[in-house]
């Protein structure tokens, strides 16, 4: 059965997934999808707003995990493209209302087109033409044609072989494949990442250096993902980011620090299965469950006291 459905695909564009990320532009391009595609939600002060739970969410994304997901969200309101709101006038009533920010430069298209062609350099070699090659197939081959690019596809003679050769003038391999990307590029380029995160989520401005990169690639190296890199930097924003003190340990050479990532991974990680509540509602929830909910016990103890 062909994995080329006929149903409604999720569509992306290049340049918002250039400006906000990919995992974002999927996600954003979804609530558009329901807001100006569908009747559903609600009107509230001339805004529409829509609501799915997270299941319904990951119905629709069935190739993230729940953390992806609302780390999806979380950097989407970081951004302040997506706003999430609790619209019900009940407290008991915790649902999430989900609507787009369609001013935000981020999805000025003039903007993110004229930044992308100024940052992106032409790649060399696009217009070349490819070398003429044969391909024989042999009859007994039951693998079909596959799309044609300068590939001459001729069925040989008559054979029982099951067998695929190439030829061409200089005996070279046709249609070679392409070759696998270094880890090392790849493990610099996931760092990258996480230093943009933390720059967007924090107000820094790390730079792109070796002293900024070496333990994020080190974690990497180490075989953590990049979504639990920035997990724990959501986490760490969110424990710290409101405490004068503490907030200049939201750095990369102390957050990845290989002596202390595990244990902040190992909270992140608690705190994210709880829902990633706000570190301001944890003093409110002990004095007032009924209210508020009762206190996980999967809650890391850094927030069970906190205040504001």
């Amino acid at each position: 059965m062909s994995l080329l459905m006929p149903s409604r695909p999720i569509v992306i564009n290049p340049d918002l997934a250039y400006s906000i990320g990919l995992n974002e532009a999927i996600a954003l391009q979804q609530v558009n999808y329901w807001l100006k595609e569908t009747n559903s939600g609600l009107e509230r002060d001339g805004v529409r707003w829509i609501y799915n739970t997270n299941e319904q969410w990951l119905e629709q994304f069935p190739f993230w995990s729940e953390s992806t997901l609302k780390r999806t969200f979380t950097r989407l309101k970081t951004l302040g493209v997506l706003k999430i709101e609790q619209l019900n006038k009940s407290q008991r009533d915790m649902t999430n209302y989900y609507t787009i920010n369609y001013e935000s430069e981020l999805l000025d298209e003039v903007k993110v087109t004229k930044s992308r062609s100024s940052n992106c350099a032409r790649p060399s070699g696009q217009n070349e033409p490819m070398e003429q090659v044969i391909v024989k197939r042999s009859i007994g081959s039951k693998r079909t044609a596959v799309i044609r690019s300068n590939c001459t596809d001729v069925l040989t003679e008559n054979t029982t072989e099951n067998t695929t050769e190439s030829t061409t003038e200089n005996k070279t391999p046709s249609c070679p494949v392409a070759s696998q990307p270094d880890p090392a590029v790849v493990i610099t380029d996931q760092a990258k990442q996480v230093l943009s995160h933390l720059n967007q989520t924090t107000g820094s401005r790390y730079q792109v250096c070796k002293s900024s990169l070496e333990n994020i690639r080190g974690r990497l190296t180490e075989g953590f993902t990049l979504d639990e890199l920035m997990l724990v930097v959501d986490y760490s924003v969110e424990k710290w980011g409101d405490d004068l003190k503490m907030a200049e340990y939201l750095r990369p050479t102390t957050l990845f620090l290989p002596s202390k990532f595990p244990g902040y991974l190992q909270s992140a990680n608690k705190w994210d299965s709880a829902g990633r509540p706000a570190r301001e509602t944890w003093g409110q929830r002990k004095a007032d469950p009924m209210k508020f909910g009762p206190v996980d016990k999967k809650i890391p103890e850094g927030f069970r006291g906190a205040t504001s």
